[in-house]
């Protein structure tokens, strides 16, 4: 495992873009769904050339949304030659950048609250580094004390704790936290073309997964209500856990010791130790080359497969960037895995689009 690597995209990140203040507002939560399959439903009219309703219609008519709907129509036609049994009909999906929004990372903000809400509750820490730096949004403190540094703010703020206190502390967060850009509730920040994708694998027998570098304890809080995925199919980095017993009852304890880190070359093996079987749908997006992996080993499968890589390009509607060394994209057409534009294959990228 390398847990520098990932503390790097994810905290790093979050010191040289600083730890400024957000906007919080109260909100009423939205109900837990019943079912694991249910998603609010998007009112359009479009339907495909059999006069059924569109199952995707914030996809644009092209490449993207073509291989989709012919990949799931060959995975469930029996006697076919792309039939795929119902038991591995897997999909996997990295979250950030993925399923919802990465800039900011979702992960540096909740850190930084609980930063906050530690330093109020012991003000020492507000003259103790790197508690101080990341206060006061120093980011060359973070480039001068490099990895322990980010280390020590991310066992601190994401262990030493039951697992209940954690669990309400991260929904809390997402009860006020907004986005500085869209001042939309974090969970709002799902792109709609992808909660239309798994609901629609859904649909068709197929088991949808997370699988993300972000921290798993804090996607389950939310992926139920974001995607309709519960938490048990939920893959990500991990703290390491304690068993023990209070109050006569056995409770889990979070240790200030990584785990594991999901990512890069290590999200196929935590799909295997979770799953246990290879995926036949990926999708990952651009932005450190962290999917790579994952979707090669789904392209190893013995059905048929499809991959795909978000490509963030649109400025307006969302964010574009991509790695200097345009290693995604490199991958996605050495491999002839499926470019999903957010430009040119969304009709829209957010639920809350006018």
């Amino acid at each position: 495992m390398r847990p520098w690597r990932f503390i790097v995209a994810y905290l790093c990140v979050g010191a040289l873009i600083g730890f400024g203040a957000m906007t919080h507002q109260n909100f009423a939560p939205s109900h837990v769904l019943a079912q694991m399959q249910a998603l609010p439903a998007v009112e359009c009219s479009a339907r495909n050339q059999t006069g059924q309703p569109d199952p995707l219609p914030s996809w644009k008519t092209g490449p993207a949304k073509t291989a989709i709907l012919d990949f799931v129509a060959g995975a469930i036609k029996e006697g076919g030659a792309d039939f795929i049994p119902i038991a591995d009909r897997i999909a996997t999906f990295d979250n950030d950048g993925t399923l919802w929004c990465e800039k900011p990372t979702v992960e540096i903000e909740f850190t930084r609250e609980r930063i906050k809400a530690m330093a109020a509750q012991d003000p020492t820490l507000k003259d103790k580094q790197p508690y101080k730096a990341a206060l006061d949004g120093d980011q060359e403190h973070f480039h001068k004390a490099g990895m322990k540094a980010v280390l020590e703010l991310v066992t601190a703020t994401h262990g030493d704790m039951p697992q209940d206190q954690f669990d309400k502390e991260a929904r809390d967060f997402f009860k006020t936290a907004r986005h500085p850009k869209f001042d939309q509730l974090y969970p709002k920040m799902t792109y709609q073309p992808m909660t239309e994708l798994l609901r629609y694998l859904r649909a068709n027998g197929f088991q949808t997964w997370i699988c993300s570098g972000g921290f798993s304890d804090l996607m389950r809080t939310f992926a139920l209500d974001a995607y309709g995925i519960p938490p048990q199919q939920v893959i990500g980095s991990s703290m390491k856990k304690k068993s023990m017993e209070k109050d006569g009852k056995r409770m889990l304890f979070l240790l200030s010791q990584l785990l594991c880190v999901c990512d890069q070359d290590d999200k196929p093996v935590e799909i295997g130790l979770h799953i246990g079987k290879r995926p036949v749908f990926a999708a990952g997006n651009v932005r450190t080359g962290g999917d790579i992996a994952m979707l090669q080993y789904c392209q190893g499968s013995k059905y048929k497969s499809l991959q795909l890589i978000i490509n963030h390009d649109d400025a307006t509607r969302e964010y574009a960037y991509a790695e200097a060394n345009r290693a995604s994209l490199n991958a996605a057409e050495k491999y002839r895995w499926n470019i999903v534009s957010m430009n040119d294959d969304w009709q829209r990228v957010f639920a809350f689009e006018k």
